[in-house]
């Protein structure tokens, strides 16, 4: 038997072995993703009973129209697998939605579901859903950023031709200096799962920031496990074709490669709906609606945004227009908008994201790469002090 049917077995039987009243919950298991069927019935109140399942360390729910919103609740709880004790109910951010456009929108496997929550290493999940009309099809997935393929496939993903409407860097640009990136390879995206080449937007107008809710209970040693995390439940679990945004900033303001096709070029993205065309964005590892943001955080996001603007000659303390690619309940589909040069989620999308915290923190944040492009001022010289009498050979007076 090969090692992924033994891991299918096994899940499935563990899902068998732990049924509840509503009957089996199925279980599969694909690359580092296994999941588990929520069993139907009641169409306002689901729930899988509490179980042992494979080891995972990221959850969320999925549900079959990519379409469909889950208006109501999504709760899980997990148990450690270092200490068997079962965590608090932790609530799931149900603000997603399937991309305007592009190859995530048009794939056959994509699905419609919740923001993954990273619960750290666990062997055991409980689950309870509840709303008007809950979507069919609900699926858990729990997510191993260290299982999956024996070996992570790091070639590297061809761009698309770039189109003759694309606009490059402006010549001569003022910008600020490129910051220090992770690259994919180096947080261990498995490129083998990238199925098509990016796809390209005319430019970057405006950067939109986000964060990835959940919790903020990892380690910045974790923080690469966190965005390999992210990057298998939005291909696997969601069915796009790569991770939605184009950079992710852990709470130690180390900043990571997001979408493959070029961090200077115009990608486009999965990060806004509405507004994913001619925009990049940035999303903080953590749930900036319950904690604070540090000045780490604060500086890495504005060292993205004012370079990425940069590129283009555009002045990140202004402002845009923007045409709505959709009626996403905030926006009509062609209205024209504008908003900041680096916007929140929620100034383009009917959301909390990204926080309360760092949504306060933009101002700020927009100052910092205002200045971030500009030449640092010389300090002043200053004439050194006469030494007086007796003070020969003393030093550091």
């Amino acid at each position: 038997m090969t090692r992924l049917l033994l891991r299918t077995a096994v899940a499935t039987a563990l899902a068998l072995g732990a049924l509840g009243p509503a009957g089996p919950a199925l279980a599969s298991s694909s690359d580092g993703v296994h999941t588990v069927r929520v069993p139907g019935g009641d169409p306002h109140e689901r729930s899988l009973a509490p179980r042992t399942t494979e080891p995972f360390s990221m959850v969320g729910i999925t549900w079959d129209d990519p379409d469909a919103a889950l208006d109501g609740t999504a709760q899980v709880r997990t148990r450690s697998r270092e200490s068997g004790e079962w965590s608090p109910w932790h609530a799931l951010d149900t603000d997603v939605r399937t991309p305007e456009t592009g190859p995530d929108r048009d794939g056959a496997s994509v699905r419609g579901g919740t923001q993954p929550l990273w619960a750290g290493p666990s062997d055991g999940v409980q689950v309870r859903v509840s709303g008007t009309r809950l979507p069919a099809g609900l699926r858990v997935e729990l997510v191993d950023p260290e299982g999956g393929a024996d070996a992570v496939h790091t070639a590297v993903v061809e761009p698309d031709v770039v189109e003759p409407g694309v606009v490059g860097p402006a010549a001569g640009a003022p910008s600020a200096e490129r910051p220090a990136v992770t690259p994919r390879s180096a947080w261990g995206a498995d490129e083998s799962l990238v199925k098509d080449p990016p796809s390209y937007t005319s430019d970057t107008q405006a950067v939109f920031v986000h964060h990835t809710a959940g919790t903020n209970d990892y380690t910045c040693e974790e923080s690469a496990s966190v965005v390999r995390g992210v990057f298998l439940y939005h291909v696997r679990s969601n069915g796009w074709n790569d991770i939605g945004y184009h950079f992710l900033v852990d709470k130690c303001g180390t900043v990571f490669e997001g979408r493959a096709g070029g961090i200077d070029k115009p990608v486009l993205g999965a990060h806004t709906y509405g507004f994913n065309a001619a925009t990049s964005s940035v999303s903080v590892l953590g749930d900036y609606t319950t904690a604070t943001t540090n000045t780490a955080v604060r500086e890495s996001v504005a060292k993205v945004a004012a370079w990425k603007l940069g590129l283009y000659g555009l002045d990140p303390t202004g402002t845009t227009v923007l045409t709505a690619g959709a009626d996403n309940g905030k926006y009509k589909l062609g209205q024209k908008v504008t908003l900041h040069r680096v916007s929140g989620h929620r100034d383009g999308y009917p959301t909390a994201c990204p926080g309360q915290h760092l949504y306060d923190d933009l101002p700020e944040i927009r100052a910092l790469a205002g200045n971030a492009g500009k030449p640092t001022e010389p300090a002043p010289q200053t004439a050194p002090e006469p030494a007086g009498p007796g003070t020969e050979g003393v030093l550091g007076r």
